[in-house]
């Protein structure tokens, strides 16, 4: 490959769509977060029902075929259109991105609001590392209190969504690992420095 710009940025582009099969893989094998699971019918349901959509697929598209599909966890139950936002900035790759963003009820409808709110801005969307560091903040709040996950990622859901409203942009993913980590302090939970949320 030639050593041009348009090469170094196929180069990077290309790295970043293997690191991201990487991640959708390891999600895929690893079922030990503490939030109940879907249930995997349910999931294996809606992966048939997208086998007629071609990917990489928009979350719009994504609401159209399977929006009122439902789905069960232990202790809740959502359809698909509660959990996936319905706009065009949302992408996915295949149906097992898809599976794997509803597999986690609580984040995929906390990061459902954060994405709606960003598409009121005009030039900003929830993507690539942002939108990792959002979900993954949001995964380990889950984690830290499994009784009442929930509490947690609605605060900070609720934080983000004013902080775009507020300041008319995406809060960066350190500001909101930093929000996490003080209403876990502020509630009692310990978080050291060395772990995703001690910033």
């Amino acid at each position: 490959m030639a050593d041009d710009k348009r090469g170094r940025d196929k180069q990077a582009h290309d790295s970043e769509d293997r690191r991201r099969e990487r991640d959708l893989a390891t999600e895929l094998d690893h079922g030990d977060e503490s939030e109940p699971p879907v249930e995997s019918e349910s999931l294996d349901d809606i992966e048939a029902d997208l086998g007629s959509v071609s990917f990489p697929a928009t979350g719009a598209t994504v609401v159209a075929t399977v929006g009122d599909r439902t789905l069960h966890a232990a202790d809740r139950t959502d359809t698909v259109k509660e959990l996936i936002p319905r706009t065009d900035a949302e992408t996915f790759e295949s149906p097992a991105a898809v599976r794997v963003r509803v597999h986690r009820p609580t984040v995929a409808a906390a990061m459902k609001r954060i994405a709606e709110a960003a598409a009121a801005l005009p030039d900003a969307e929830v993507e690539g590392s942002q939108r990792d560091g959002y979900e993954r903040t949001l995964r380990e709040l889950a984690a830290i209190d499994a009784v009442d996950e929930d509490e947690g990622i609605r605060v900070i859901a609720d934080w983000v969504v004013e902080q775009i409203r507020e300041d008319r942009k995406l809060p960066g993913s350190r500001a909101v690992r930093r929000e996490a980590a003080t209403y876990c302090r502020a509630n009692g939970y310990e978080v050291r420095n060395d772990e995703w949320l001690g910033v």
